[in-house]
Order: C-alpha cells, then structure tokens, then sequence
C-alpha cells in the first residue's frame, strides 16, 4: 500500500488531478478500497485494489509528464 500511495502522490506532484486525469481518479479511488478491505482484514483484496492503484497511478504520472513534455517553451527575450 504504501508504493501505491507514493506513486498516487508522485503523479499528484507531477501534475495529475482526478479532474484531468481518468487514471489519477481511478488510482484514488483503488487505494480507497484497499484502505477498506484492510480495515476489514480482507488482505488479499487490499493487496489487489493497493497493486490497482499503483498501476493507475503510474499511468496517470506517464501522462502527466507526456503532457509537461508536450508544452511549449518559452524562450527569455
């Protein structure tokens, strides 16, 4: 769970927000179930939403830096 928190906060820095980005939602929402099913001693399934999370979570900071790296440079006059 914690890999999935620290990847759902890297695309967090990075610029993902669950308004832009479908899998930023998605890795927040997946983290929320695994804190759930932990809560309820569901192991096996807080381990599956928490490796959820940090799948989407990875794709929305891949995207994330697509999109800064897609952005125009200003050059100083």
């Amino acid at each position: 769970m914690s890999d999935a928190r620290q990847a759902i906060a890297a695309a967090g820095a990075a610029g993902a927000t669950s308004a832009t980005s479908p899998d930023y939602y998605a890795a927040q929402a997946a983290i929320e179930r695994a804190e759930t099913h932990l809560q309820a001693q569901e192991f096996t399934r807080a381990r599956y939403a928490a490796m959820e999370a940090k799948h989407h979570a990875a794709a929305a900071l891949a995207s994330a830096n697509a999109q800064h790296a897609e952005a125009p440079v200003t050059q100083p006059h």
